[in-house]
């Protein structure tokens, strides 16, 4: 180890050191860590017109669970998409966008008028694609996404200005730049990093954003009716989560300082970054595949119920006693969006002759619970969350790992521009909450008497 390595451990230790805060000090001033109640529920800081999550219900102050429901702006997303299904093979994307923008279901013109609106904001600034991503690529495509949103900023006349009309048009923007920023990140990568060759194909303003997202990353183009109708599924039930989220409420606490559209997206974009949030399902499918390392494509049952009990036990994969895809902060018996995608991922499977890789899956969510509450002693619920089965869905479309938290950007990008048009309109303050300083003053100590 040298003199630069041996002073940044020793900068490291003192900062932790110095930087522990005693557990019991958190209950003794009643903090609510992570804005979280102690029997779960999170800490009420705001209301939203926007999207509501529900998975439990308050019941003479206990909290009860119940099969969980997606909301936008009051309309149950699983009755959206049933509602596509029934009309033929409509895209819902851009109509679920449009609803949660504007707080009312598009009719038929309204939602023609608006779909071309995006697709002729799709298009790159002249010179962008080979100067701001092709020319410094980015191991991370959401590092890149985060640093092409702060560039677009020197692309518009008008970026600082904060008022709705203006807002709306970057929101829209970005809306429909995010699939091409996110899939020529990848070219670059697939260009500087695995010495693949570059294939860019320009967006098709008749495509919806699912079809021109698989486009994009296709070297032909193509893809089947039925590829495209799931990942506009998966776009749909990722676009928003209630404002409590991690990236929706840094989108309204960064939005709550004035700043411009484009920071605040990138602040949101490098919440959803983090693998507590948006990069959950890599660490699903990472598990999944250290499952058949160690037991083969096909595991039993009894395999899989032991690789589980040795997960909760800190005994496989990473050691951290988590089941990922399993459990979720609000929704107890069921995830909505988990449910939909299961069966649609089914579906898919049977067609890429993939249900053995599809029972691995089910059979996770199927056994977890018992598991769980048994090692646990515990009667408490436990879902799949939407992240069992997203990374799925994305490996049969043969998306890669790296463009898997960034089509949750995609779709998040909605649900964030509403929020922050929200919060513009209605939110009025600052968000300021209260930090106690556990630190206790002392006397200042001149250079001579430190030791």
């Amino acid at each position: 180890m040298d003199h630069e390595e041996k002073y940044l451990q020793y900068l490291c230790n003192l900062s932790t050191t110095n930087s522990q805060i005693p557990v019991d000090l958190f209950q003794r001033y009643n903090v609510k860590r992570g804005l979280r109640n102690a029997d779960g529920t999170g800490v009420l800081v705001g209301l939203t017109n926007i999207g509501e999550v529900l998975g439990y219900t308050i019941d003479e102050s206990e909290k009860v669970s119940r099969e969980g429901h997606l909301y936008y702006r009051g309309y149950d997303v699983a009755k959206l998409i049933e509602g596509l299904k029934q009309s033929g093979s409509r895209f819902g994307f851009e109509e679920a966008t449009f609803l949660l923008l504007f707080g009312e279901l598009p009719t038929a013109g309204q939602l023609e008028d608006f779909c071309k609106l995006l697709a002729e904001y799709r298009d790159l600034p002249a010179g962008f694609t080979v100067d701001m991503i092709l020319k410094i690529p980015s191991r991370n495509i959401m590092n890149k996404l985060a640093r092409s949103v702060l560039v677009l900023y020197s692309y518009d006349e008008d970026a600082e200005d904060t008022s709705i009309s203006t807002v709306m048009r970057q929101c829209l923007q970005l809306i429909a730049r995010f699939p091409v920023l996110s899939a020529y990140g990848y070219q670059a990568i697939r260009r500087y990093y695995e010495n693949k060759s570059l294939f860019l194909h320009n967006p098709d303003p008749k495509l919806s954003t699912a079809e021109n997202f698989l486009r994009l990353n296709r070297p032909d183009g193509s893809f089947s009716p039925l590829e495209a109708e799931l990942l506009d599924q998966l776009l749909i039930v990722h676009a928003e989560h209630g404002g409590g989220n991690n990236s929706a409420f840094t989108m309204h606490v960064v939005t709550s300082s004035a700043t411009d559209t484009y920071s605040a997206v990138a602040a949101a974009v490098g919440s959803l970054k983090g693998p507590r949030h948006g990069g959950a399902s890599l660490r699903v499918k990472a598990m999944v595949d250290d499952i058949k390392r160690e037991y083969g494509e096909v595991p039993t049952e009894k395999q899989i119920a032991d690789y589980i009990e040795r997960l909760l036990d800190r005994q496989a994969f990473d050691a951290s006693g988590l089941v990922y895809g399993m459990g979720h902060a609000i929704y107890t018996l069921s995830d909505p969006r988990a449910v939909i995608l299961r069966d649609k991922a089914r579906q898919l499977a049977e067609e890429k002759s993939m249900l053995d890789q599809y029972n691995l899956y089910a059979s996770i969510e199927r056994l977890t619970p018992e598991i769980f509450q048994r090692k646990k002693n515990t009667t408490q619920p436990l879902c799949a969350n939407v992240d069992l089965y997203s990374g799925f869905v994305y490996s049969m479309l043969g998306i890669p790992e790296y463009l898997y938290t960034p089509i949750f950007a995609i779709a998040r990008m909605a649900g964030w521009s509403a929020h922050r048009l929200e919060q513009l309109i209605s939110g009025g303050k600052i968000i300021r909450p209260a930090y106690k300083s556990a630190q206790k003053r002392r006397q200042y100590i001149q250079m001579a008497d430190r030791i």
